[in-house]
């Protein structure tokens, strides 16, 4: 009988979640806990990607969290940012939240309009001159930089932050009777602290090709896999699994 189920995402913001619907129809607790972290390239490390900030005139941020990793970074290499620097953001939230490092003007920050970086191609374009540095973690893909070099536009990558397991003690996590994961990160740290998980007839729940490839790669077994034809998202496949476990 299914009892426990752990979420590795935050918990969600609303309880409208199906999550908690879930919680109330078939009686299980779900606990929402991360298993992983992000933590940010010490100066050291950053040096040996032999990057000079100052020979940049522009930075492309992804997130919020690039952001704060770039300007900490910055400041522990002593560096300082010039005033002229231009910003591009994949979003415009993520653009605002330039104004906790520097005031915000609209002709310094550009931003998509789509949660997409294609959007400021445009703006980017019309400066042939520019320099462009992309913040980046240790995984990533190169599509967005091949999408700028399809429109003739060079953009360099750093990597300011990587992410790693947390350590979580073996027996909390074989507490749980469905542990559902997001990334190969995620995979990566299920298995490191508990390598007998599924045992037991505990059971993997995961989302995403790159996350079910991870999975497989171990010797492992999804038996609730989204998205498909008929699960779109992780809580309908997790809701069928339910039903048919009661």
């Amino acid at each position: 009988m299914i009892k426990k189920i752990l979420v590795s995402q935050p918990r969600p913001a609303t309880e409208k979640s199906p999550y908690f619907d879930m919680e109330r129809e078939y009686g299980v607790q779900v606990d929402f806990r991360q298993l992983i972290k992000v933590e940010g390239l010490s100066p050291k490390e950053f040096r040996a990607q032999h990057i000079n900030l100052l020979d940049y005139t522009a930075i492309l941020f992804s997130s919020r969290g690039s952001i704060d990793h770039f300007f900490h970074l910055a400041e522990e290499l002593r560096v300082n940012i010039p005033e002229g620097m231009h910003y591009y953001c994949i979003s415009e939230q993520v653009g605002v939240y330039l104004q906790k490092y520097i005031q915000y003007r609209k002709r310094r920050v550009f931003f998509g309009e789509n949660n997409k970086f294609d959007d400021v191609v445009p703006a980017m374009l019309r400066r042939p001159q520019e320099k462009y540095l992309m913040i980046c973690s240790d995984v990533h893909n190169d599509a967005v930089v091949n999408m700028f070099a399809s429109h003739g536009i060079k953009v360099d990558t750093a990597v300011m932050y990587r992410t790693v397991p947390q350590e979580i003690p073996a027996e909390e996590l074989q507490s749980y009777d469905i542990v559902v994961l997001f990334t190969p990160t995620g995979v990566q740290a299920l298995k490191q602290n508990c390598p007998d998980y599924l045992s037991d007839g505990r059971a993997i729940a995961c989302f995403g090709a790159a996350t079910k490839k991870a999975i497989e790669e171990l010797g492992w077994e999804a038996a609730i896999a989204a998205p498909t034809p008929e699960c779109t998202s992780i809580t309908t496949a997790l809701d069928k699994y339910l039903k048919a476990h009661k």
